[in-house]
C-alpha cells in the first residue's frame, strides 16, 4: 500500500532538487580551491594558500549537509520507492569531491614550504597537469548536472592523460631537484604536489563512474585507462 501523500512526494522532489543543487555547489568550491591552491604555489602567495587551508571547512560542511539530506530522503520515503541511485550517487560523489578538497589544501600547505626560485619548465609542466584536472573536474560536474553519460565516459576515458602528464611534471620535479642540492626541499614537495594532483585526477574519474552509473543503472565496462608507469 502506497501512504505516501501528495505532500509527501512534493516534499521529496524539493529534497532532491536541494541535493542536486548542494552537490554541485560543493563541486564549485572544490573546482575554485584547485585553481588557487596551483596559483598560490605558483605565485608564492602565501595569503591566498591561508585562505584556501580556511575555506576547506566549508567543503566539509558541504559533505555533512549531504549526507544528512540523504537520510532526510530514505525518511520521506518508503524504502521500495526511494531512487537509490540518487541518495547513494550523491553519498559517494561528495566523498570524492571532499577528499579533492583536502588534496587542494595540502597543495596550500605544501605551497607555504616552497621557495619562489622554480624554474619556468617546471612551472609551465605543473601549470599544464594543473589545468587539464581542474578541466576533468568542471567536466565531470557539469555531466552530474546535465545527466550526460556521455560527458562522464570523456572524462573516464581522459584518466590515463593526467597519468601521463603527472609522469611529466614528476619526472621535471625529479630533473630539478638533482640540478642543486639546495633545491632538495622544494623538488620533494612538487613531487607530491604532483602525485595530489594526479590523486584528483582519479576521484575525478571516480564520479564520472558514478554518473554514469546514476543516468544508466549500471557500470562502465572494461578497466579504467591507467598509465602503467605511475608510481614508479
Amino acid at each position: 500500500m502506497n501512504t505516501n501523500t501528495p505532500h509527501t512526494v512534493k516534499s521529496y522532489e524539493e529534497e532532491l532538487k536541494n541535493l542536486n543543487n548542494n552537490i554541485v555547489k560543493m563541486g564549485t568550491l572544490c573546482e575554485e580551491a584547485l585553481r588557487k591552491s596551483i596559483n598560490a604555489l605558483i605565485t608564492n602567495n602565501a595569503d591566498e594558500a591561508d585562505k584556501i587551508i580556511k575555506n576547506d571547512e566549508e567543503i566539509d560542511k558541504f559533505e555533512n549537509l549531504i549526507e544528512q539530506q540523504v537520510v532526510n530522503l530514505i525518511a520521506l520515503r518508503q524504502p521500495l520507492a526511494i531512487d537509490l541511485r540518487e541518495t547513494v550517487t550523491a553519498l559517494k560523489i561528495s566523498s570524492d569531491l571532499e577528499r579533492i578538497g583536502d588534496l587542494s589544501k595540502n597543495i596550500a600547505k605544501r605551497s607555504l614550504l616552497l621557495s619562489s626560485n622554480l624554474s619556468k619548465n617546471l612551472i609551465d609542466i605543473l601549470n599544464t597537469l594543473s589545468e587539464n584536472v581542474q578541466k576533468q573536474l568542471k567536466s565531470v560536474i557539469d555531466s552530474y548536472l546535465e545527466r550526460s553519460s556521455s560527458m562522464a565516459i570523456n572524462v573516464w576515458e581522459s584518466d590515463e592523460k593526467i597519468d601521463n602528464l603527472t609522469n611529466q611534471c614528476m619526472q621535471a620535479s625529479i630533473d630539478f631537484l638533482k640540478e642543486d642540492p639546495k633545491n632538495l626541499q622544494n623538488g620533494t614537495h612538487l613531487l607530491f604536489v604532483s602525485k595530489n594532483l594526479e590523486r584528483m585526477g582519479d576521484h575525478t574519474t571516480n564520479i564520472a563512474e558514478q554518473v554514469y552509473f546514476l543516468v544508466k543503472g549500471e557500470y562502465l565496462e572494461g578497466d579504467r585507462p591507467k598509465n602503467s608507469e605511475i608510481g614508479k
